[in-house]
């Protein structure tokens, strides 16, 4: 495990997803949805599984006291498999996945685009897998990147040209306007303004790229695993001190006892370090996290949540 070039942080952060369109500059927090700011479209990563781009899902700036890269990575922007693609994971393009992970350009012309791709990436981006084999991917941003112009994507006429994967909707219609969509046609409302989503957004998402919506961090009142690696509650091992947020009145362990401590009172299900509140199993991860939810960008979780170390570069997620 990687070791931060900071001081661990005394503080955990609620993150809130406002009713306001998100913007880059220097008084913003992030936005979720949309596009990613301070990239070129050639430094846009693509899914090596599929040849089309991934999707945008947050950019975040992070708080200062958890600049765990260095004072000169002030936030990230995380990308994420469409959801479109994957059923039980994506099904590879082996022609398209072999000339973005092979060492010599293809013979084929028309994949070369995609082998080029996998080489201009931006310097600071960093690859992950999930359990499926879907592919994730963020990009380490400074102040200025994140400060800078929104990204369109690439050209994706060879990945139409050539991939066994239809294009994503959301290339054409945005990934807010995509998700929301997915979730109201999958769900048992049929009015789009009934759904918990739309009570979320307090909209529905215009279909266009950079339809976002911002994100505002502040410090958690009370968070006493601010700074501490999160621990699983079937662990025996207690290296941080880590508290977890359940307990069992009276010590009776059965479902009807199960409490949360009265400190997680506050805590928000999106938030940047502190107690971690994962559908299933604890990660071992770094005290250098961002938890989120679903609607957090648009992802298939099954219905769980998702959790980055960013300090590590890991992700993981478990459905409900």
């Amino acid at each position: 495990m990687l070791q931060p070039s900071c001081p661990m942080p005394t503080r955990a952060y609620n993150i809130e997803l406002l009713q306001e369109e998100g913007r880059a500059g220097p008084d913003s927090h992030g936005w979720c949805f949309g596009l990613p700011p301070g990239i070129s479209p050639s430094q846009w990563p693509l899914d090596p599984l599929t040849g089309y781009p991934l999707v945008h899902g947050f950019t975040l700036c992070l708080p200062e006291d958890y600049r765990c890269h260095g004072p000169d990575i002030a936030g990230l922007s995380f990308f994420a498999s469409c959801f479109e693609h994957s059923d039980g994971g994506t099904a590879p393009d082996e022609a398209i996945l072999a000339a973005m992970t092979g060492d010599d350009a293809p013979a084929d012309e028309r994949l070369r685009p995609f082998w080029k791709a996998a080489r201009s990436g931006h310097p600071r981006l960093h690859r992950m897998t999930d359990i499926l084999d879907d592919s994730f991917a963020v990009i380490l941003l400074t102040q200025a990147e994140l400060d800078g112009p929104l990204c369109r994507p690439p050209d994706t006429r060879a990945a139409r040209g050539l991939s066994s994967h239809t294009a994503p909707r959301w290339i054409e219609a945005g990934s807010g306007r995509t998700f929301f969509d997915w979730q109201v046609a999958t769900s048992l409302n049929r009015k789009a303004e009934d759904h918990a989503l739309y009570r979320k957004f307090g909209a529905v998402p215009e279909a266009r790229l950079d339809w976002s919506r911002a994100l505002q961090w502040r410090p958690r009142a009370n968070d006493p695993n601010a700074g501490k690696a999160p621990l699983d509650r079937f662990s025996t091992d207690k290296p941080s001190g880590y508290q977890q947020p359940r307990y069992y009145e009276g010590g009776i362990v059965k479902a009807g006892y199960s409490r949360k401590h009265s400190w997680t009172a506050d805590h928000a299900p999106d938030h940047i370090g502190g107690t971690m509140q994962p559908i299933q199993a604890t990660p071992t991860f770094s005290a250098f996290y961002i938890e989120f939810e679903e609607y957090f960008g648009g992802y298939n979780f099954g219905g769980g949540n998702g959790q980055l170390d960013f300090l590590n570069l890991q992700l993981d997620w478990a459905c409900g």
